[in-house]
């Protein structure tokens, strides 16, 4: 990187290449090293990584198809490692030409006139990436240039001159890496520009035919469901995109956690002074996972890993507030603190019809209570089996307690003594969860106190009411006798 002229340049013997060829070549080398040029991608290792390796290896444009939240953006961001650390290029070039191989009027004339003396400048990779997001305004003038008239007369030249076009974002793209997400979103003129400039490298700009031989790794990123929604891809786009690679959601619990907590955004002191249980955190994932089987949820559209993300950092947040508020100096999440991601969730789904007649925080507590009831068998007996077996019920006690006419609330703003005290009033809640899991901290015995209440009531043997900020637990028939005492009044009032 030391040499600042032509003839520097090639005395080192250097070899032009191309974008594709670079990131072919020093692909094999981190495949033959055993390195991982894909950091933070979590879950693709045996599907969309090996798949974007052979398209890289191939040589080809990439088409990136999937949901919302599948990473294609962050793939395309990180293939830039596999560039070279520099390249050199005329100083001067708004297309950043390569020396050995210049195809702007500019590079061309800088050589022709001073030969080896002509400077170079040299170029970080970080640079060599361009993004566009597609948009049914974008124009070809944004893509590929236009005619700039100030331009032709400041250099007093005429509209015959191709320096008087103002180069768009492709070819300042030159040898890099250029990338356009939601491709179905340009207008079927636009991407007839783009698929001319893929195959004959032609660009059209108001009557100029150019010839410009660009040197771009084209990768675009597409949602399925945008094929109906707002456009699609023209069939001679689609057929010059070698490589189509399909993304998809986490396929386990544990791989979306992983995922959720490289991208979850939490404080030193968030770290320090709350506790989460490895239970809230699979329920985070788990509700997820139940959101992309609801049939109040639009599949179509997907159900982003964001979800996940924020519910959690809203989990966290929903403790944090309450020992701010008490001011004790930490505490561990509750499942009380569930209601608190509401918010997180009603904001990442989009309902179908049936959806939207319940409401999105009706759809998301539903959601939140199907996750309680799928993981509450990994850690204690099925409640509709026990009830059945000759064996004693572990639940009897419990559910005689709130029979009885007993209740209780569980809102995130009790303090730890305070959230104690109300699960203990629950006899033999205590020891039910000792008898499963005799080994647990204080506070992860408390929790999974709290769980089984939450466990019963999806069991349908409680009643679980929302509360302001928490749940509130009662008998269940009780419940049902004053909600139908309630609607009776209400029929009255109405005559």
């Amino acid at each position: 990187m030391q040499n600042t002229t032509l003839g520097q340049l090639k005395a080192t013997n250097y070899k032009s290449r191309s974008v594709k060829e670079e990131l072919r070549e020093n692909l094999i080398k981190v495949l033959r090293d055993k390195k991982t040029e894909f950091e933070g991608i979590i879950g693709y290792d045996e599907t969309v990584i090996p798949e974007l390796q052979t398209a890289i290896l191939s040589r080809h444009n990439i088409l990136l198809l999937g949901l919302r939240g599948q990473a294609k953006t962050r793939i395309a961001r990180l293939m830039v490692n596999l560039l070279d650390e520099y390249v050199p290029y005329v100083a001067g070039s708004e297309i950043f030409d390569d020396p050995l191989n210049p195809i702007s009027w500019y590079a061309k004339n800088e050589i022709a006139t001073k030969g080896d003396e002509t400077e170079i400048a040299w170029l970080h990779r970080s640079e060599r990436y361009t993004e566009k997001l597609a948009t049914p305004d974008v124009t070809v003038a944004d893509l590929i240039g236009d005619v700039d008239p100030i331009k032709a007369a400041t250099l007093k030249l005429t509209y015959n001159d191709e320096r008087v076009i103002h180069f768009g974002l492709i070819p300042r793209a030159h040898r890099s890496i250029f990338v356009i997400n939601e491709l179905p979103d340009l207008q079927a003129r636009i991407q007839v520009a783009l698929f001319n400039m893929l195959q004959e490298k032609d660009i059209q700009i108001r009557g100029f035919k150019l010839r410009l031989p660009l040197d771009i790794q084209f990768v675009f990123t597409a949602n399925p469901e945008d094929y109906t929604n707002r456009g699609s891809i023209v069939t001679p786009l689609k057929d010059r995109i070698e490589s189509q690679i399909l993304t998809h959601y986490p396929k386990s619990i544990e791989v979306s956690r992983k995922i959720t907590f490289q991208e979850a955004k939490l404080t030193k002191e968030q770290k320090e002074n709350i506790e989460a249980d490895g239970l809230v955190k699979d329920l985070i994932e788990q509700i997820a996972f139940e959101a992309r089987k609801s049939e109040y949820i639009d599949q179509k559209s997907g159900v982003s890993a964001r979800l996940t993300i924020s519910a959690f950092e809203n989990l966290i947040s929903t403790a944090e507030r309450r020992i701010l508020i008490s001011g004790e100096k930490n505490t561990f999440v509750r499942l009380s603190d569930l209601a608190g991601i509401v918010p997180a969730i009603t904001g990442k789904i989009e309902l179908v019809y049936e959806g939207e007649l319940e409401g999105p925080a009706h759809v998301a507590t539903t959601l939140i209570g199907k996750a309680v009831k799928t993981l509450f068998a990994r850690y204690f007996p099925d409640p509709e089996k026990a009830k059945k077996t000759k064996t004693a019920n572990p639940y009897t006690e419990i559910t005689e307690w709130f029979t009885e006419g007993n209740n209780v609330d569980v809102t995130d703003s009790l303090t730890n003594a305070q959230y104690k005290k109300a699960l203990m009033l629950v006899p033999s809640l205590y020891d039910t969860v000792k008898k499963f899991h005799p080994k647990l901290s204080e506070n992860q015995t408390l929790l999974l106190m709290e769980f089984v209440l939450h466990g019963l009531a999806e069991y349908s043997q409680l009643s679980k009411n929302y509360l302001n900020g928490g749940f509130g637990f009662s008998d269940m028939f009780g419940s049902l006798f004053n909600a139908e005492f309630d609607e009776e009044e209400d029929e009255d009032d109405f005559r």
